[in-house]
């Protein structure tokens, strides 16, 4: 199948605790493994597509941001590789940026690698930024609840371009 889930990390797979640095802070969204597990069952890639300015902004790592993953993906509990590419986008607001969201280029490079179809493809996540590199990308874009900022809140959703799920894993629930 040539189909695939762009999934942002913080306030979509774990709780969003703003430049999360330590490992022991992770904290599963309910309904992410089993979200995962299904796509991936339903024969879906998976990206993890993660905005990470704290790096930029000199308050972790990036060494930081990969075992933070690494601690997601231990927990998620799924057969490893959890996920078939990752982009972490170091960037602070402001600095150059070719791959900090609202960019499209990490989807574009990966829906080009792997020959995916654009349209059975989503970009999940809970912020505007997320919703428009899935525009640009021309993807489907899909935003959740579990986030910090409510979803009516980006121009798509509130005009109803955008569906809104409950979190990750109803998101999941839906896909055939």
């Amino acid at each position: 199948m040539n189909r695939a889930l762009f999934l942002d990390r913080d306030g979509t797979l774990i709780v969003d605790k703003v430049y999360l640095s330590d490992p022991a802070g992770v904290e599963l969204i309910p309904g992410a493994a089993e979200g995962l597990g299904r796509a991936r069952a339903l024969g879906f890639k998976l990206f993890l597509f993660t905005n990470q300015s704290g790096i930029g902004r000199g308050l972790h790592s990036i060494e930081d941001a990969l075992r933070v993953n690494a601690r997601m993906e231990e927990m998620l509990g799924l057969p490893p590789p959890v996920f078939d590419g990752t982009c972490i986008a170091p960037e602070a607001p402001g600095q150059p940026s070719p791959y900090r969201k609202p960019s499209p280029r990490f989807i574009e490079e990966k829906v080009a690698e792997h020959a995916l179809d654009p349209g059975s493809c989503w970009m999940v996540g809970d912020s505007r930024a997320d919703v428009g590199a899935a525009l640009a990308a021309g993807i489907r874009a899909a935003a959740v609840r579990t986030g910090r900022v409510p979803p009516e809140s980006i121009p798509e959703v509130a005009r109803g371009e955008v569906p809104v799920f409950a979190d990750f894993g109803a998101f999941a629930a839906q896909l055939a």
